[in-house]
């Protein structure tokens, strides 16, 4: 695997490769991997000659300084992690490689509701913040496709929205969330939890899984209500649990008139924040 920790070294390599017709995949990650980030890769690995994964705890996406004092760290173990299932190249740039003095990074991009509804309301900037550095990577990168995980539904959906608006010459693929044994999707932020949170935690998939059950039975306010009272127990704190459109991020009231539907949630465990979604009904 080569190491590259800055701009010109990985581009220098990666020209090499485009020189000999090869496609380059990209998964950026923020560090601290799990099996999740690792399906990114073997997707990638799957269908493009050279993989490129990158890792650099962005800035501007936190907006609770301390969430970001917080974000684990462990680049050995994402070394090995990496190594361990082929990734081609690892980009670990400081932050002044991607976000240096005279160049402006900062995007005008017109979001409409995606920023704004779930997410976007609860942790405002971080949706611009996350923009911000996925257009900064994919210039530096320039990758065929971009590979990125379900569990950020949201996300995926406001960098699919801003490859369509400026017209990013990058095929986008969202990998399915992987889960553990009980359920629980995988993330960085679950070895944060205490062992007692950790065996609560599931019911966060258990709801979104009951919720399945009841589209087209019970009205979608009554399905929303419910699932926010199911995660109300000692410990958790839930935010939203929202029923909406998976093209506009809007919510749905009769699941008729829509061909796409996502169930998003996210709830405070302890003092640990994890989000989750689940297709309801398919594209």
């Amino acid at each position: 695997m080569f190491l590259h920790q800055t701009l010109s070294e990985l581009q220098q390599y990666l020209n090499s490769r485009r020189r000999l017709g090869e496609t380059i995949g990209f998964a950026p990650t923020m560090g601290a991997l799990h099996s999740g980030h690792l399906d990114l890769i073997r997707h990638s690995k799957a269908h493009n000659a050279c993989t490129v994964c990158s890792i650099f705890v962005n800035p501007t996406q936190f907006n609770d300084p301390k969430d970001l004092e917080k974000y684990p760290r462990t680049p050995d173990k994402d070394f090995q992690l990496l190594e361990s299932v082929g990734t081609e190249v690892l980009f670990m740039p400081p932050v002044a490689e991607i976000y240096p003095p005279g160049l402006e990074t900062t995007l005008q991009l017109e979001l409409g509701q995606l920023d704004k509804v779930m997410e976007g309301a609860f942790r405002p900037g971080h949706f611009q913040g996350m923009a911000q550095v996925v257009k900064r990577l994919l210039d530096i990168v320039q990758p065929d496709r971009l590979y990125m995980g379900q569990k950020d539904f949201q996300q995926f959906s406001i960098v699919g929205h801003m490859i369509r608006q400026l017209d990013l010459p990058v095929e986008l693929v969202m990998v399915p969330t992987v889960r553990e044994a009980d359920g629980l999707a995988m993330s960085s932020r679950n070895v944060r939890l205490s062992p007692e949170q950790r065996m609560a935690a599931p019911v966060i998939f258990q709801t979104l899984s009951w919720a399945k059950t009841q589209l087209g039975i019970l009205p979608i306010a009554d399905i929303e209500a419910e699932a926010m009272q199911r995660l109300s127990l000692p410990d958790f704190r839930p935010e939203y649990f929202q029923i909406v459109d998976g093209q506009t991020l809007l919510p749905v009231v009769d699941p008729a008139e829509h061909a796409w539907i996502v169930a998003c949630v996210a709830s405070w465990v302890g003092e640990v924040r994890l989000i989750d979604n689940l297709g309801l009904k398919p594209a």
